[in-house]
């Protein structure tokens, strides 16, 4: 069967369904907490667009005429020639939550690069404020032109409990398709464009949506993608570092035996979410290199990795975020995608969750990164042996390429944690646990001296605070 947008569809649900986390056949399918109507959503406070209305969405074909006939009559005809292969496109873009398709799709391409902590947050950062903000704006137009959905159509799902145009699929696709394809540039061309098109037609095929309400969706999301990128471009992340490595004791140096450069120097300086500028928490330097409490320091991470048991190694794998993951702030990603997948979230709320925590980490890595770069602090792993605690010291983890002041996992762990648990007040102990567990688990890969994790999570607490103050006054909570 052929039609206005599909390509070959299976290959990509195959390769989408082992993409990251909670896509795969175990997904659960939409639930009842998710079939809460929305009427405010399209009120709420976004990021990039100035207001919700911001970009104006024509009106739906009016009811009776020759296009709403043609759009029925289409509906039916895809109705009666369904195939296996239809009917595994629908169920695979009908999971919930509707946004991980889109998260998952990042982490996996971050996985793809080398490791660069601030330049993985910034892009889930981008990914969550475009499909956050496209979807407030198609709750705006859904309420203004208030169009019911399909229903004289066998329809494979259930329509969502709010108005049918905008579709919010296809502006979810919309959205996150093109910030990802302006994000990952090295990925191939046209793969999540394809991909964007396939879960727009998915509604039409399922008999959920008329086609024109999944194109108006697919071009609004396309065009507050637009705005997400031309804030991004403007955001000093193309600036070039043309800097050296400072020398005077204690400064970072590339691990033994490694010639790496240093991730992402200027990392620090590029533009915030909601800090005032990236050194807005700068904290104080650390203990002096060689001095007695920098000395007591390092000793006790030398016992502590002496006499790891098997469940802190396990805290430390768990965390570990290396080259070829998602990095910290995507198993924070991961993290949020399962426990949102349990409550059934609607998709207005979903998509807030995932634009709060991740510029709230998009914020913490700019800030660990102008920590780590004010003082250019070594690594346990480079001092241990150099201070001649121990000359063949290794750590559990890989060290990093890139100082050790403060943790930038930390970091990233208090502002997710404060967001969390702000956003879900039962489980907030658990959400606060969880973050200092992860800081934690630095220290227990020998990659950070102890106060590098006590700083950065103090520092990422206050960036939460920040998200925490905007979310309160977002319209969400009201």
């Amino acid at each position: 069967m052929t039609t206005a947008f599909r390509s070959s569809a299976a290959p990509i649900v195959v390769a989408l369904a082992l993409v990251g986390t909670g896509c795969g056949p175990s997904a659960p399918a939409a639930g009842e907490a998710s079939r809460r109507p929305e009427p405010d959503a399209g009120k709420w406070k976004t990021w990039v667009l100035s207001s919700p209305d911001e970009i104006r969405v024509p009106p739906p074909p009016a009811p009776g005429s020759e296009e709403a006939v043609a759009e029925e009559a289409e509906l039916a005809d895809l109705a009666g020639a369904r195939d296996s292969d239809d009917e595994e496109l629908v169920r695979f873009w009908n999971r919930e939550p509707a946004i991980a398709p889109w998260m998952n799709l990042a982490m996996d391409y971050v996985s793809m690069r080398p490791k660069d902590p601030p330049g993985a947050s910034r892009a889930y950062g981008l990914v969550g404020v475009a499909m956050y903000d496209a979807t407030v704006a198609a709750w705006h137009w859904k309420y203004a032109y208030d169009r019911d959905a399909p229903a004289d159509v066998d329809a494979l799902v259930a329509p969502g409990p709010d108005p049918s145009y905008p579709s919010e699929h296809a502006v979810l696709a919309g959205a996150a398709s093109r910030v990802l394809e302006y994000a990952f540039p090295e990925q191939p061309a046209g793969r999540v464009e394809r991909m964007a098109l396939e879960a727009a037609e998915s509604r039409v095929i399922a008999g959920t949506n008329y086609r024109s309400d999944v194109e108006a969706g697919l071009e609004l999301g396309r065009k507050v993608a637009d705005r997400v990128i031309a804030h991004a471009k403007k955001d000093g992340y193309h600036r070039e570092w043309r800097g050296k490595r400072p020398k005077f004791p204690g400064a970072w140096e590339p691990p033994p035996g490694s010639v790496a450069r240093p991730v992402q120097p200027l990392a620090g300086k590029w533009d915030t979410w909601v800090m005032e500028s990236g050194n807005q928490f700068r904290p104080q330097a650390p203990p002096r290199y060689g001095s007695h409490a920098y000395m007591k320091e390092a000793r006790a991470l030398v016992t502590l990795e002496a006499n790891l048991t098997d469940e802190q190694k396990r805290i430390a794998e768990f965390w570990a975020g290396g080259e070829g993951t998602p990095l910290p702030p995507g198993i924070w990603n991961q993290v949020a995608l399962k426990y949102v997948r349990e409550r059934h979230l609607t998709i207005p709320r979903q998509a807030r969750v995932f634009a709060l925590i991740n510029v709230a980490m998009a914020d913490a890595g700019v800030s660990a990164w102008d920590a780590k770069y004010a003082y250019w602090t070594v690594r346990p792993e480079n001092a241990i042996r150099d201070l001649g605690i121990d000359k063949d010291w290794k750590p559990y983890l890989e060290t990093p390429f890139f100082p050790s002041y403060v943790s930038g996992h930390a970091t990233y762990s208090g502002a997710v944690g404060e967001v969390m648990a702000h956003l879900f007040p039962e489980d907030a102990a658990l959400f606060r646990a969880k973050a200092k567990e992860a800081a934690m688990s630095r220290s227990l890969g020998g990659i950070h001296f102890a106060i590098d994790n006590e700083v950065g999570i103090v520092m990422g607490q206050q960036i939460g605070d920040l998200v925490v103050d905007w979310a309160k006054k977002d319209g969400a909570e009201e």
